[in-house]
């Protein structure tokens, strides 16, 4: 618990963190870092998901669109993160979205099997995340390195890349890789038009090193927003 006072008093400086590696809410400090973290950290978890992997693409063909861009995203899609980039959440900072849990319930029985989900804090998400061909995250670094972000892939055609860290990889369908989102990363889709979209589905665990004291800690810090 030493770290979470250290970690909540801001005596681990984000300022000092290395450029790479800049979360923007809490920095636990003491953790192992590497842009990738190895499949073997969340055994349990990745294979269950890759086990529920033809029920999760099953799901998405439920809730999937044209994603034209010329009218509002239908119910339960949310607002573009940037041109071409779509989410489609069963938990969103931490709490449920009831009625799109309801529709994909492959993917919802799925999360409910997992041992190390963010299922009750601000920091956990999980859901469907599309690029489109040609488009494009650009860098960004996620609010903390206390999780770990976990994309099970379901569509990946040609020309999709991911690059965490300076470390590119790239997604590969019915398989999970596991992804420290604190460090700095960048998605893009340098498809053609013919590919079609990129999808994973994006579930966040909790990072291996970070004790069950911890996360109840942590959980009772950054609840979800009422």
């Amino acid at each position: 618990m030493g770290r979470v006072r250290r970690a909540a008093q801001g005596s681990s400086s984000l300022g000092g963190r290395p450029g790479i590696q800049r979360p923007a809410l809490l920095f636990l400090p003491d953790l192992p870092s590497a842009p990738f973290v190895p499949r073997d950290a969340q055994r349990h978890d990745v294979e269950l998901l890759e086990n529920s992997f033809p029920a999760i693409l099953r799901d998405f063909g439920t809730v999937s669109w044209d994603f034209s861009g010329t009218s509002s995203p239908p119910r339960g899609w949310s607002p573009p993160l940037a041109p071409g980039c779509h989410q489609f959440l069963l938990y969103r900072a931490g709490r449920c979205q009831p009625n799109n849990c309801r529709r994909c319930p492959g993917a919802y029985r799925a999360l409910r099997g997992l041992r190390s989900f963010v299922s009750a804090n601000s920091f956990g998400n999980a859901g469907f995340s599309v690029l489109l061909p040609g488009a494009r995250l650009e860098g960004r670094c996620g609010p903390t390195n206390a999780r770990v972000r976990c994309h099970l892939g379901l569509k990946i055609p040609p020309g999709c890349e991911l690059v965490v860290g300076g470390e590119p990889q790239c997604w590969s369908e019915g398989h999970c890789l596991l992804v420290d989102d604190s460090f700095l990363h960048t998605a893009a889709h340098n498809g053609s038009a013919e590919d079609g979209p990129r999808v994973v589905f994006i579930v966040d665990l909790w990072h291996p090193n970070v004790a069950g004291a911890e996360r109840q800690a942590l959980d009772f810090v950054f609840a979800p927003d009422p």
